[in-house]
């Protein structure tokens, strides 16, 4: 049985406000800034990754750089909203590893993409494989012409 989340104090907003900008800051850094000595530090560190506020520590890449240029917001209107249609799409999308995002939405579309690729050709075989893995009512294709805005880092109140 998994233990209840224990509410977030400052110290805890504070850690999570300076991991979100740099998850590399060193623990006595850390320590520092918010008022703690390393261990307990390091204990609220821990606490707030068991408890699945901190999900994971990821180095963040520039796509363009790494040749990945294209990012397409794809939606998608289901043809079927049974049980065993969703578990059948969602594990065929989740697998697919040009899908950075995988919404479920409420509204006139049903699931929303964010899908990142090299260029259109990777963009036309994701989809010929996207439109194999279940009947889809209906597919749009959105290409983003440039980001402008792009955080990772949440507003912690």
């Amino acid at each position: 049985m998994r233990r209840a989340t224990k509410p977030l104090d400052r110290v805890d907003r504070e850690i999570l406000r300076i991991l979100q900008t740099d998850a590399d800051v060193p623990i006595a850094t850390i320590a520092d800034r918010v008022g703690l000595s390393q261990t307990p530090c390091w204990k609220r560190i821990r606490r707030l990754e068991v408890d699945g506020i901190i999900t994971k520590r990821v180095a963040l890449l520039d796509p363009g750089k790494i040749g990945l240029g294209i990012t397409v917001f794809v939606s998608i209107q289901a043809p079927d909203h049974s049980q065993d249609w969703l578990t059948l799409f969602a594990e065929s999308v989740s697998a697919m590893p040009e899908v950075m995002e995988f919404y479920r939405m409420a509204g006139d579309v049903d699931y929303m993409l964010r899908v990142v690729v090299s260029d259109m050709t990777a963009y036309d075989a994701f989809y010929k494989r996207l439109i194999a893995t279940v009947p889809l009512k209906n597919v749009t294709s959105r290409f983003a012409m440039e980001r402008i805005k792009s955080e990772t880092a949440f507003v912690i109140a």
